[in-house]
């Protein structure tokens, strides 16, 4: 015991002479780079690395400074990436030309869907994934990535000036200040801080300063200048991180074995096929926790301090200890999962511990698999600060400060995924921004994306938010399937950060699927000659009337494949497209409707508010405490407001009467000004008319 607790210290004490190592590295690498940038991005983790490549996308010279330029793109928790509602945004993230999915598609070593049973638009696509070849693949696309600069460094604050006086906002950030007191300036600055902003490592009654096991801590004056100089509130947070096993060490004969899919389904839209062969592909396996567990974790609570903290913990991916104490007396799953093709160790999904590193190995021993099970590295905990994000525009700026993004864990999220999620719209946004375009905008009818980022700016964080297919009210237009039909064709045509070879595909493949349902609802017979045609088809036999191809495909046991072995010269054509099809045939009658419940929904909460106005005085009936939520968030639109929580349909009711009043009183204000127009509009084609002697 007191040779970890010593090895751990020793840790905390190279990572103080590291952090010392790393001015002159900054320095050094500082020289290699220019004084002036579009976009500055903080930060290397998922969020930045998205958010650095998005701004270059779209036309901004930009930068990425991380502390260290070998952890960019490390996979800092969990080998994997995908599950149900996170996948639905690696699929989006990749539809807008993002870099997780492609890399996920690289480095994978167990792909499965996850949700099989029920139907396609909560399947969640996972992967396992080999951490160096996930690192080696974010690397070189950054690397290779046209106006794009990555150099090590430590960042003491923002520069802060006066604001813009024709924009919104008290200040406005015009860059960033090295460690070696070197200023570097932009239009904008991304800040994806991840869990270093203040943060804190624990392990059993230890702790020190620190984001990440092996990394320096963040400098805290990044912290100071949130605070203090552009006065965000800010909160704490916590997670945690499981130890590491060696695998030769684990009795896998005892967990049940759960391989990958037969047919890997890959993330990225321009993948037809995973790198990893189905046959390659590494198997995960499951066991389960024993009242041995729960035992450990309470007789060890009094040496856990982090466990013992206020902070905020996750409530869907909680500690062992957390689990143990919330649901006593219960069995949990555990996770063995491979870290990689050539690692010898595995990822203990379910097992996140705080506590000393003997009480770990105590514990972990008592799970029958693991009974012999040798850590490598154990498990820590880690609190760190984060930004309320109700203090967020949509386009992830923060309302107060011109020219300051946030993405990432900073805004209360957890998952790389969420992470990657945040970083691509807040890069997109911040290139936009710095090159004078307007800002884009992603609503929650047509994206999780969407859904993500309105969660985070309307309602705001009490705990780490994880995406969940529940939270889409839209779910059934928000399939994985369709990600690219859906962001594509705007990241090219309206965002600008899509590329022509990805436009062109999502092209394809959208005419290509129109045409291929226009042929399947020319097709058309009657039930019995249905019947005939598909003898294993269940349609009724009483059934009147003529039924489409398009209408056969809704049933559960006819597949395209059997329509087009049936009809070869209508439908071979389209076989590469076959489960597409056959989702949109099950999912377009719930689509049709939802389509028009999206419509009614989008007229009403496209309103915009004011940015001015002033709710503490507004002739409204509204409460003191809605009056108190509208000022502090200050939604930008109508229905950014209906989704505050404490604000009641009435408040919106009447927010919504007194703005379409207002809307209304100003347009009859200016009617006698268009009357005056309209007159010498008269007057002035009269005098054409005279001139041409008519």
């Amino acid at each position: 015991s007191s040779s970890y607790r010593c090895a751990f210290l020793m840790l905390t004490r190279r990572l103080r002479r590291l952090q010392s190592f790393l001015s002159p590295v900054s320095r050094r690498a500082s020289r290699l780079a220019r004084t002036q940038y579009d976009v500055i991005v903080v930060g290397g983790g998922h969020a930045g690395t998205e958010a650095a490549a998005a701004a270059a996308r779209v036309g901004a010279e930009t930068l990425l400074i991380t502390q260290k330029t070998q952890t960019i793109g490390a996979l800092s928790c969990n080998p994997s990436m995908g599950g149900v509602g996170k996948g639905h945004l690696v699929r989006e993230v990749d539809a807008l030309d993002g870099l997780c999915g492609r890399a996920a598609d690289w480095a994978g070593i167990h792909f499965s869907v996850l949700n099989r049973r029920k139907g396609p638009a909560v399947w969640g696509p996972r992967a396992q994934l080999d951490r160096q070849r996930y690192r080696e693949f974010i690397q070189s696309e950054l690397l290779s990535t046209p106006r794009l600069t990555v150099v090590e460094g430590s960042v003491e604050e923002l520069l802060v000036e006066e604001p813009d006086p024709e924009r919104p906002g008290r200040h406005r950030v015009t860059g960033i200040r090295l460690g070696d007191d070197r200023q570097i300036s932009a239009g904008a600055v991304v800040l994806t801080t991840g869990t270093f902003l203040s943060g804190s490592l624990f392990v059993g009654q230890t702790s020190s300063p620190g984001g990440r096991i092996g990394d320096a801590p963040s400098s805290a004056g990044l912290s100071h200048t949130l605070r203090d100089r552009l006065g965000l509130r800010t909160g704490r947070l916590r997670t945690g991180t499981p130890p590491r096993i060696v695998k030769e060490s684990v009795d896998l004969s005892l967990a049940q074995l759960h391989p990958g899919d037969s047919r890997p389904s890959p993330f990225s839209f321009l993948n037809t096929h995973t790198r990893c062969k189905p046959e390659e592909q590494l198997p995960c396996y499951l066991t389960l926790t024993t009242p041995g567990v729960e035992r450990v974790v309470r007789e060890s609570l009094h040496l856990n301090c982090h466990i013992q903290q206020d902070t905020k913990g996750p409530r869907y991916c909680p500690s062992i200890e957390s689990r143990v104490l919330r649901f006593p007396g219960r069995q949990h799953q555990v996770w063995l999962e491979p870290e990689g093709v050539t690692s010898d160790l595995l990822y203990p999904q379910g097992l996140s511990m705080t506590m000393p590193p003997e009480i770990q190995l105590r514990l972990i021993r008592e799970i029958p698999p693991l009974r012999r099970a040798e850590i490598r590295t154990p498990g820590y905990g880690v609190q760190y600060d984060f930004v309320c994000p109700t203090q967020l525009s949509p386009a992830l700026q923060v309302k107060s400060t011109q020219g300051l993004f946030l993405a990432g864990q900073i805004n209360g999220t957890t998952g790389y995924e969420e992470a990657a999620a945040q970083g691509l719209w807040a890069g997109i946004n911040a290139g936009r921004s710095a090159l004078s375009m307007p800002v884009a905008a992603l609503s929650r009818t047509e994206s999780y994306i969407g859904v993500l980022i309105d969660d985070l700016v309307s309602r705001g964080v009490t705990e780490p938010y994880r995406m969940f297919t529940s939270r889409a009210e839209f779910r059934t237009s928000l399939r994985p399937d369709n990600a690219d039909l859906r962001l594509t064709l705007k990241g090219f045509e309206e965002v600008g950060c899509v590329s022509s070879l990805r436009y062109k595909e999502a092209i394809r493949v959208r005419d290509a699927i129109q045409e291929a349902i226009a042929a399947l609802q020319s097709v058309s017979l009657s039930s019995a000659n249905w019947k005939k045609k598909l003898p294993a088809c269940n349609i009724s036999d009483g059934r009147s009337g003529c039924l489409t191809a398009m209408d056969v495909l809704l049933y559960s046991d006819i597949s395209f494949d059997m329509l087009a072995s049936v009809f070869p010269e209508c439908f071979s054509s389209y076989s590469e497209f076959s489960q597409r099809l056959k989702i949109e045939a099950v999912y377009r009658p719930h689509c049709d409707k939802q389509r028009k419940e999206i419509e009614r929904i989008q007229r009403e909460e496209s309103m915009a508010l004011p940015d001015d106005i002033d709710y503490w005085s507004l002739p409204a009936s509204l409460s003191q405490e809605a009056r108190e939520i509208l000022d502090r968030v200050r939604p930008s639109t109508l229905g950014a407001a209906t989704r505050l929580e404490g604000i009641t349909p009435a408040a919106v009711v009447n927010l919504f009467n007194y703005v379409n009043f207002k809307e209304k009183n100003d347009a009859r204000t200016q009617k006698p000004n268009e009357k005056l127009e309209r007159e010498e509009d008269l007057f002035a084609r009269n005098d054409r008319l005279s001139s041409a002697g008519v």
